[in-house]
């Protein structure tokens, strides 16, 4: 019979934190199918969030807690994530084939959220998820030249199309229906009624989360989208300068009225630093983003740079996530993404498929 004790096992394993949500992995009941078998020990982790970069770690120091139970010689760690659905406004329907929606706004245009989008898609896909992208921005489409991809999707049932992949990504996008240089004059009702069909006449495919980039402003697509479109949440992108924060305010106020949860704010091209000499330059002010987070109570999930190499390597199709993904800039938008995760992980779970439908029917 084992000498090691569950109990004072347990009691070294809550030593160990989680970098990213602060908390102990035992009191989270996040250590499962735990087995003492003589002097060895096995036993699993569950994240609620993808975090590939950080397992190596964590395990290192769960293996490192263990053996310090007098007893323990052996420890085995296995260490998965089960990203789950997510609760959404009231009254609307989760997406077949899509856990979560995050909706990634700005309220203005030219602040780099499609940019920020594509990063954060591909920095979820990088921590382990799966990722799809909606390009919901029917006048200005980007994400099929961001994302390096082209060509017509293809439908195997005749309803529904199939998502182009690139990346290891789901994408769907008007652009990929339309010539490149073709102009949609379009009014709201049109444009709404499109994006309605490209999210919900794609075969999304088993999809931990769905980064949908907004188009910037707040009217009828925007609207569609907030009150109609399941969304467990929205990232806010803005620049720290004071005109793109007006419109990053509205943006955010509007997700607020509809009942869609603010994940946080990102601040992009926060600072600039000169790749002749160093030289660190504000150019759009400095901590607007910060400064409105607090305002308003929300999360400031992190500033990005104004550097050349983001807006060289989105045009060319390979965002920063992929073109350096051991770089520092990927390593900003990993970090991100695990913050989004993180955020979403703590909101209440969607229970609607653990409850039957109930219908009535008159008896003749």
């Amino acid at each position: 019979m084992s000498s090691i004790q569950e109990s004072v096992l347990l009691q070294a394993l809550q030593t160990v934190i989680d970098p990213n949500t602060g908390l102990d992995f035992v009191s989270t009941r996040q250590v499962k199918q735990l087995r003492i078998d003589g002097d060895s020990v096995s036993f699993e982790i569950e994240l609620g969030y993808p975090g590939a970069s950080q397992v190596a770690e964590i395990r290192r120091q769960l293996v490192a807690a263990a053996r310090q139970v007098a007893g323990v010689a052996n420890v085995s760690v296995n260490i998965n994530s089960k990203i789950v659905a997510h609760a959404v406004q009231r009254g609307v329907q989760l997406l077949p084939g899509v856990k979560n929606i995050i909706a990634v706004a700005s309220g203005k245009g030219g602040v780099g959220k499609s940019t920020t989008a594509a990063n954060l898609a591909l920095a979820l896909a990088a921590e382990g998820a799966k990722v799809g992208v909606l390009d919901a921005d029917i006048y200005g489409p980007s994400q099929p030249m961001m994302l390096g991809i082209s060509g017509k999707p293809e439908s195997h049932d005749g309803k529904l199309m199939e998502p182009m992949l690139s990346h290891g990504l789901q994408i769907m996008s008007i652009g990929f229906l339309i010539e490149e240089d073709q102009a949609m004059i379009w009014r709201g009702p049109m444009a709404t009624q499109a994006l309605e069909q490209l999210l919900r006449q794609t075969h999304w495919q088993d999809l931990d989360y769905l980064i949908v980039d907004m188009p910037p402003g707040t009217g009828d697509i925007q609207l569609t989208l907030s009150q109609r479109v399941p969304v467990t949440g929205a990232v806010i992108v803005t620049t720290p300068q004071d005109i793109a924060l007006i419109d990053a305010k509205k943006g955010l106020k509007m997700f607020e009225k509809v009942g869609v949860p603010i994940l946080g704010i990102v601040e992009n091209m926060a600072v600039h630093i000169c790749t002749q000499c160093g030289h660190v330059e504000h150019i759009f002010g400095a901590d607007g983003g910060k400064l409105m987070a607090r305002q308003y109570g929300v999360d400031y999930l992190g500033a990005l740079p104004l550097a050349l190499t983001i807006r060289e390597q989105a045009d060319a199709g390979r965002p920063s996530v992929i073109a350096d993904p051991d770089g520092e800039i990927a390593s900003l938008y990993k970090a991100l993404a695990r913050r989004v995760a993180i955020k979403i992980a703590a909101q209440a779970k969607d229970y609607s498929s653990k409850f039957p439908s109930i219908s009535i029917s008159k008896n003749t």
